[in-house]
């Protein structure tokens, strides 16, 4: 057996960018400046001008993005906001904070984003919001959401908390919608050394309140005009973060590579679409937070794959709907029987950027060997 491979090592990423990563935090301790200084500026700057927007809100987490873009919205009690049940529960989780009636629309079982064939029937008169998710790296059919939304007159607020650096049509996905709302949690393709998140406009009023409402709703000091709260990126994070985002356009290419890599062989294998499906591309640039493959007995399939050495995960095992936080709402199973399915059969492989084709090559003769291939 090869080495254990994670489903993620940072570790390895540490390494390769470590002088610099020491650099930056020492350069924050030597200013002790360490809450909303000039690394967040700096960082607000570089993702607002990467992701083609005006302004760029550093906040405390990708949770925390969606929730003060809320607030900053208004939307509360009475409203309805439209997401998907097949995404991490911080997308519904923020939706129910500010006391908001989340509303779900079924995936698409081919991209395991939302379908926005059936957006129309889940609108109604107290719909002020909709958070597609733009889910394991692949941007949503964004066009089809604008549309609608221009016509009925609620905001989109992209859930970009797994896609830097996707596109969609040739834009930059946190573009495409009223808002953006990034994740710099470790695990993503531009992580930090703990959390943080983004929110990108081209709103500037919407800007400015999310900037007061993320500092304790304060304007000026010691006055509070409206309830905001501890929402603050710190400067270590964002140090840390804009080291690392010199590399996500270098970091993202790898990944690409590595799942074309898996496709491939996955594909000359011909293992059969009843056995494994590996992740469709359908935009042009899927940027790979996860490789999610749908796989025929796939608890069987992970525990192989555990026992061999390899790291997999499973994104997610119950949607949204089916969740005890969500009972309430009175969704029951068989309501979005796509989101359900995909809970029960996908598995993400390591997809990370470090990873060699020694090891790729090992993940994929593990797969083969579950199912009976040599």
């Amino acid at each position: 057996m090869t080495h254990p491979i994670p489903l993620l090592d940072l570790k390895a990423q540490y390494v390769s960018i470590k002088d610099e990563i020491d650099e930056a935090v020492q350069r924050v301790f030597q200013s002790q400046y360490f809450i909303l200084g000039p690394e967040v500026d700096a960082l607000e700057a570089e993702i607002a001008t990467y992701c083609g927007c005006k302004h760029g809100i550093g906040v405390s987490s990708g949770t925390d993005a969606l929730l003060v873009s809320l607030m900053a919205l208004g939307i509360s009690e009475g409203d309805e906001v439209i997401t998907s049940p097949f995404t991490f529960f911080a997308t519904v989780g923020a939706i129910l904070r500010v006391g908001a009636k989340p509303v779900f629309v079924d995936i698409d079982p081919v991209t395991f984003n939302m379908d926005t064939t059936k957006l129309e029937n889940a609108i109604t008169d107290k719909t002020k919001a909709i958070i597609p998710v733009h889910l394991f790296g692949q941007a949503v059919e964004i066009d089809a959401i604008e549309k609608i939304s221009d016509q009925r007159g609620f905001y989109v607020i992209e859930d970009t908390a797994q896609a830097i650096g996707s596109r969609y049509e040739g834009k930059p996905i946190g573009s495409l919608g009223f808002c953006g709302c990034f994740s710099f949690f470790p695990s993503k393709n531009l992580g930090g050394a703990g959390d943080g998140g983004m929110i990108t406009t081209n709103d500037e009023g919407f800007a400015h309140r999310c900037r007061v409402i993320r500092n304790q709703g304060m304007e000026p000091k010691y006055n509070h005009p409206v309830l905001g709260g501890n929402f603050r990126l710190d400067e270590i994070q964002a140090a840390v973060l804009r080291v690392k985002f010199r590399y996500l356009e270098k970091w993202t290419m790898l990944r690409r590579e590595n799942a074309a890599f898996y496709t491939g062989r996955l594909r000359d294998m011909d293992l059969s679409e009843e056995m494994v499906m590996a992740p469709r591309i359908v935009r042009e640039r899927h940027v790979f937070n996860q490789y999610v493959i749908r796989a025929n007995r796939r608890n069987d399939l992970r525990k192989f794959l555990q026992d061999a050495g390899i790291g997999t995960e499973i994104y997610y095992p119950i949607p949204a709907h089916l969740q005890g936080a969500t009972a309430h709402l009175g969704n029951k199973e068989g309501d979005f029987p796509f989101a359900e399915e995909a809970s029960k059969t996908v598995l993400a492989l390591p997809i990370y950027p470090e990873l060699n084709d020694g090891q790729k090559d090992y993940v994929i003769s593990q797969i083969f060997r579950f199912y009976g291939r040599f």
